[in-house]
This record gives structure tokens, sequence and C-alpha cells, in this order.
């Protein structure tokens, strides 16, 4: 049986995904990765509880050494009742014992090695039955969200509004609610408008929110295949050109990174070494490989 995170949880942050990671714990969206308020936008802000319940142990791991990363993340685990939640990339301020309510800090997003140079701090969550093995990367319980999210269409095109060294954001599709409700960018399965989830195609697979099985749809290519919510992508091609006075050849990205947000859209481009700038107006293609 599923657990469900009820819509008042995910209100308390700006962001989340179930499906952009490429590690086992986000299987068959298993697991929720919630992107905090860092106020001014910075590396290691605070860590608000998703959950309510009793800490029953924190656990620190080694990570695989990245220059811009920290050589350690930590696990908190809690005892919500009928299931344990595992938390990741936090360095906790809590220890066994501590009650905590949801919104209470957890303590400071951690940037570890686990994390792909242009992923946002986030906090991870899945949950475990009482009797589980609640340290193992794999085998937490299917996770539903409590919550509607609205797909926005997208025709391939926006502007450059932040570009870092491993990426750059468009700043298209619009949010058409900001601050209010939830929003993402828009796929059709087997005709049928949902919101795509996921790095399309640079990890394993993705999701579709609010979709049903079928084939995916995206930017007028099929893009993969889903089985209830998730999918399994097809052998596809990210391409994004300058599309000014005097338009540059289109050049292959790493892929598209798509969640699903409350307060901004955009599509964040995976592309390392690109030549992007802020300002430029892009346009993003797919294509069958």
């Amino acid at each position: 049986m599923a657990v469900t995170l009820d819509a008042a949880v995910l209100d308390r942050y700006p962001r989340f995904s179930q499906y952009n990671s490429p590690y086992a714990a986000h299987d068959e969206g298993a697991a929720v990765d919630l992107y905090p308020d860092t106020g001014d936008g910075g590396r290691g802000g605070p860590a608000p509880s998703p959950v309510a319940g009793e800490v029953l142990d924190t656990r620190t791991v080694d990570a695989p050494p990245k220059p811009y990363a920290v050589d350690h993340d930590h696990l908190i685990l809690v005892d919500t009742g009928a299931h344990v939640a595992r938390i990741l990339h936090v360095d906790p301020a809590v220890s066994a014992g501590d009650r905590i309510a949801v919104g209470d800090s957890l303590g400071r997003l951690v940037r570890s090695g686990f994390f792909a140079p242009w992923v946002d701090d986030h906090i991870h969550l899945g949950f475990r039955a009482p009797d589980a093995n609640h340290y193992r990367a794999s085998g937490s319980i299917p996770l539903d969200l409590e919550i509607d999210v609205s797909p926005v269409r997208w025709d391939g095109t926006g502007t450059v509004v932040e570009a870092g060294e491993t990426y750059a954001v468009l700043g298209a599709p619009d949010h058409p609610d900001p601050g209010t409700a939830f929003a993402g960018v828009a796929a059709t399965v087997d005709g049928t408008e949902c919101v795509l989830d996921g790095g399309l195609p640079h990890y394993d697979g993705g999701g579709v929110l609010g979709g049903e099985s079928g084939p995916v749809t995206f930017l007028g290519q099929r893009v993969g295949t889903s089985d209830g919510r998730t999918v399994a992508w097809d052998e596809v091609a990210v391409r994004a050109a300058v599309t000014a006075s005097e338009p540059t050849e289109a050049e292959g990205i790493t892929g598209l990174s798509l969640f699903s947000d409350r307060e901004s859209l955009g599509v964040k481009l995976v592309c390392p070494d690109h030549g992007f700038a802020v300002g430029d107006e892009l346009s993003v293609t797919l294509a069958r490989r």
C-alpha cells in the first residue's frame, strides 16, 4: 500500500520532483525530492522537516568525491507512527529521541557527492515499513502526492535567465498561477495532457503526474512509454540552438531537467561546457536516435 504525502506538506516547498534522480530510491516514484526556499538562493540553507514523529537515528555516510561537494552525506530516520521516514542530504541538528513536528528544523542542507553538478540542494524523502531495513538505499514504499499539478504547454523556446557551468535555465513556459498552485511542463499520454517529471533522457526513466499508461509525446516527439505514472524513455536526443538575428547551429545537450514548481516554472537544460549566456533566446528540439 502506498504512502500519501498531503498537500499541506508539499505547499511548504516551492518545488518538488519524484523522478528527477538516477538513484534506485526513486524507482517508480517511491521517493520525492523537496526543494526548500533558501531565502537568498544560496547553498546550505535551512531544512524544514516534511514529517512529524520521533527521530530514531542519524547516520553519516561517505559520499563520492566531487570538487563541488562535501565528502559526507547524512541519513535521518523518523518514526512517523505507521511508517519510518528516510531523509537524506541534511546535516542533522537533531538526534535519536528528539520529537519533531512538520516544519521544524532538521538542520542544514548539504551538497554531497551524490549530486550531479547541476542539481540544486534538496531534501530527499522516502518511507519504509517499521520492520523493514531502513538503511538500504532501495526498497521504499510507493509514494502518492495528494496534490494537483497543472500541465503547462511549452513550444520549446525560451530566454536563458540563469547559466551555470553545467546548465542553463529558460524562463519559459510561464507559470499560470505563481505562488498559489503547482505547475509543470505538459506532455501527452495517449492524447491526455499530464505533467512530465524527470531527467530526459539523461536518467534511465521519468514520470508523468496525472497521466495514464501509454505512449508519451513531448515537443511533437514520442519520448517514451508510461506504465501507470512511470516512464521508460525512448532513444531520444535533445538539441538546443540560439535563435537570435543570426541563428546558430543546434548543439546536442545532455538533457532536460523537469519538475513541479509553485513559484515559477521554466526548464533547466543540462549542458556541460555549453556556450549559452543569460539573455540568449533558445529553441529546443527532440529527435529519435
